[in-house]
């Protein structure tokens, strides 16, 4: 992992959503680490406070925030909640496995929910309090699902699509009021997801398939919830202050494929 920036965070308050496990753990591990304060917003606060812990016992500042990105007034008193906002980081987000004829309207409705509903919401809400305070940063988690066709992932690819839309939508409209907007667009990472869809998929043969998963990226292996949070730190510094409306692959190699 790249070595921390010493405290380029300082005095920046930062809201992470699905902060609890996987990459926005990372996430917000790797901000706290650097100087910023944290909020965890975990529709499981459970998990968001074990994140908190962690960060506390590095000496960082962390809170909790329940909520459910689906839910405009969860959001909404959430935020309304905060004094200051510098850096959002949409990353919370399910997935589904299926086709266009095997995904049901209950399951393109469940998706669409979190996965871009709940994108909006934060957006919707976050980009006022920046307004408010004279800007600050978003970083959304799109994916490559958003740029390439990957099998049997119909209602993901979409909300995906989406967040990669939202993310230049915003960065053009409001580029002039200091608000910076980008996106990471990860292939497989290796996270507790993945390990509980192997139990669940296919149990007995767990090691098997997370090799064969792995061998799909041309580099060899899954990423690391941690190289994401590096460049999820970059992209939120101010080392990245000319780049905005950008997607950023971060795939092993795997878009050399298509």
């Amino acid at each position: 992992m790249t070595t921390p920036n010493a405290r380029r965070f300082e005095k920046h308050n930062a809201l992470v959503t699905g902060g609890g496990s996987g990459i926005g753990q990372a996430i917000a591990l790797r901000l706290a680490s650097e100087g910023a304060a944290i909020t965890i917003l975990e529709l499981r606060p459970e998990a968001g406070e074990e994140t908190a812990r962690l960060i506390r016992e590095s000496g960082g500042q962390a809170s909790v925030t329940a909520a459910d990105v689906s839910q405009t007034d969860s959001v909404r008193a959430a935020f309304s909640a905060l004094e200051r906002l510098d850096i959002l980081v949409n990353n919370a987000g399910i997935a589904h496995v299926g086709n266009v004829l095997s995904t049901t309207p209950e399951d393109l409705d469940r998706l669409y929910a979190v996965n871009v509903r709940g994108v909006y919401h934060c957006l919707h809400f976050g980009v006022e309090k920046m307004l408010a305070t004279g800007g600050g940063v978003i970083l959304n988690m799109a994916s490559i699902a958003s740029k390439v066709g990957i099998a049997d992932r119909f209602a993901y690819s979409m909300t995906k699509g989406a967040v990669l839309t939202m993310t230049l939508s915003v960065a053009r409209d409001f580029v002039e009021k200091k608000i910076r907007c980008n996106c990471i667009c990860p292939a497989r990472v290796h996270t507790p997801f993945v390990d509980g869809f192997l139990a669940k998929t296919y149990p007995g043969r767990e090691e098997e398939m997370f090799a064969k998963l792995a061998a799909g990226q041309p580099i060899g292996r899954m990423g690391t919830p941690e190289e994401v949070a590096s460049l999820a730190a970059f992209l939120c510094s101010d080392e990245a202050a000319f780049v905005t409306g950008s997607a950023y692959d971060l795939d092993g190699g795997f878009t050399l494929l298509r």
